[in-house]
């Protein structure tokens, strides 16, 4: 059996092998009445979730969980601006959810560099996003990582990153998919310096780097999560760029 963390840095989708089995069949084809929650809409990648689940048939309804009310909010979505800290208020939140989307992170700047606030909000929030939606019976987690993301990494960002996939890895959700992209294009609410720069160099040598490390839209990334719900494949899988790209192409076949 392979070990936990060799199946995380593979480039490869990847199966949990200590999940308990799940059989195809024995995930039921999901009903018009199923609810896609999105945790983190006031986001890039969670903006994207935001708008294209809101035009899903296989969703009757979708709810935003937020810290903050979005300034864009899809004619029909549910808001829930709660206090993240409140596990009460969390869990009701993510109750009646069929699938749960958590793209929730933040910065040295909005935090001013104190790391526990740091870890609260990318280490804990989606821990917690998973387990809530675990007790909730949810049938698909989808989280967004980052490229490298490894519970042993000496980063900070990459380390909570990893202890997030582990965590989330354990707990036995039936489906989970974890995607983990490089470099985020398109248009943040927010200014982000050396993000920007990054963008403007970064796609011209693109061709130089290894697959997974590519940039990536952030809507592509939005639209390969919803491609793997519905999928629903079960276990733990991992998606960087090759994998995202192909999820959205079988989609659209």
């Amino acid at each position: 059996m392979k070990k936990l963390e060799d199946m995380l840095l593979t480039g490869n989708p990847v199966l949990y092998e200590k999940s308990e089995p799940v059989l195809r069949e024995e995930l039921p084809l999901v009903a018009t009445t199923s609810t896609a929650t999105v945790i983190g809409a006031t986001g890039l990648i969670g903006g994207h979730l935001a708008e294209l689940l809101a035009k899903e048939s296989r969703y009757a309804k979708v709810r935003l969980i937020t810290r903050r009310m979005p300034e864009n909010i899809p004619p029909g979505a549910e808001v829930f601006v709660i206090d993240f800290n409140d596990p009460v208020a969390f869990g009701s939140a993510v109750a009646g959810s069929h699938a749960v989307f958590c793209a929730v992170g933040t910065t040295r700047k909005k935090v001013k560099g104190n790391m526990d606030a740091y870890r609260r909000v990318d280490h804990d929030i989606p821990v917690n996003a998973a387990r809530h939606s675990l007790e909730a019976g949810c049938r698909h987690f989808a989280l967004v990582s980052s490229v490298g993301a490894s519970a042993k990494s000496s980063n900070f960002y990459l380390r909570f990153k990893g202890e997030v996939e582990e965590a989330v890895a354990l707990m036995g959700i039936p489906s989970v998919s974890v995607f983990r992209p490089s470099l985020l294009m398109g248009k943040r609410n927010e200014f982000r310096l050396a993000e920007e720069i990054s963008k403007i160099f970064t796609p011209l040598l693109s061709f130089l780097f290894p697959a997974k490390y590519k940039p990536i839209k952030g809507l592509d990334v939005a639209q390969a999560m919803i491609a793997a719900a519905n999928i629903e494949e079960p276990g733990f899988r991992v998606y960087h760029f090759n994998e995202m790209k192909a999820l959205i192409k079988g989609s659209k076949a």
